[in-house]
């Protein structure tokens, strides 16, 4: 067990120290790894992937915390754009559990493997959504929060690199969109672990240590260090060429993405 936790620590200062050096979401990080490690332990590949997002999911509703306190202190979260799109956000989140329950772990590595590509894309490009609108009404930000709830729930994510572009597009100023992002990742963690708790419940596939979909020595051992590195990889970010280590990251995702493509097909 000893030599299980240690491990999972790694992934979480992996994982924290990219996440406060690069802005990225730690669910692009933790997923991948989580599944290399889980699988490197046996865990049956019927329920990999729904472990490795249910775990990704459980770790950012702590991390979230510390973040969008930050940004708040600064006065960077729109709290009335969080109450608007938060109904939705609950709902799109839950329903993308279940769903992600139901399918199989091929269809969700495949569609992580996708949303992988879709991001490092973005990440080269550095192409930003322009200003051209202004936030929908009720009934527009409910549907705009299911959907970011539902991808956020099948990739593990956060939802900021849905959520910021979104905000942008819609005349947010970019530190708004980042600070109400992160307040935002907060419900989606919880129905999303929710969620994963939820469907995984009674499973006899599951590892030992497991509440549903959540594996309690992953999650214990990727929040302990990951709060500790994104500190560090935030001061960092102010002192090396954050563009050019973006630009080697989203290589890097493509290498990823693949990886887990070929190990699919394979």
């Amino acid at each position: 067990m000893l030599t299980v936790l240690i491990t999972y620590c790694g992934v979480g200062v992996i994982a924290g120290f990219l996440a406060g050096l690069l802005g990225i979401g730690g669910g692009l990080v933790i997923v991948p790894m989580l599944v290399y490690v889980m699988g490197t332990q046996g865990v049956s590949p019927e329920v990999l992937m729904h472990l490795a997002l249910g775990t990704s999911m459980a770790s950012i509703m702590f991390t979230s915390v510390s973040s969008f306190m930050a940004h708040h202190r600064r006065g960077a979260v729109r709290w009335e754009v969080v109450r608007r799109i938060v109904i939705g956000i609950f709902t799109g989140t839950f329903l993308g559990s279940c769903i992600a329950a139901a399918m199989s772990t091929a269809f969700l590595k495949g569609f992580f493997c996708v949303f992988l590509y879709g991001v490092a894309t973005q990440m080269l490009m550095n192409k930003k959504p322009k200003a051209s609108r202004e936030l929908p009404g009720t009934p527009g930000m409910f549907a705009v929060g299911n959907v970011i709830g539902g991808v956020s729930s099948l990739v593990g994510i956060g939802g900021g690199t849905l959520s910021v572009p979104f905000m942008v597009w819609c005349n947010i100023p970019i530190h708004h969109a980042i600070g109400t992002s992160a307040a935002i990742g907060l419900p989606i963690a919880v129905a999303g672990t929710a969620g994963y708790i939820y469907n995984g419940l009674g499973l006899g596939s599951l590892p030992a240590y497991s509440i549903g979909y959540i594996s309690l020595p992953a999650l214990l051992g990727i929040v302990c260090t990951s709060i500790l590195t994104a500190p560090l990889g935030v001061r960092l970010a102010h002192r090396l060429p954050v563009d050019k280590l973006k630009r080697v990251f989203a290589l890097l995702l493509y290498l990823v993405g693949t990886k887990m493509l070929v190990g699919l097909i394979g």
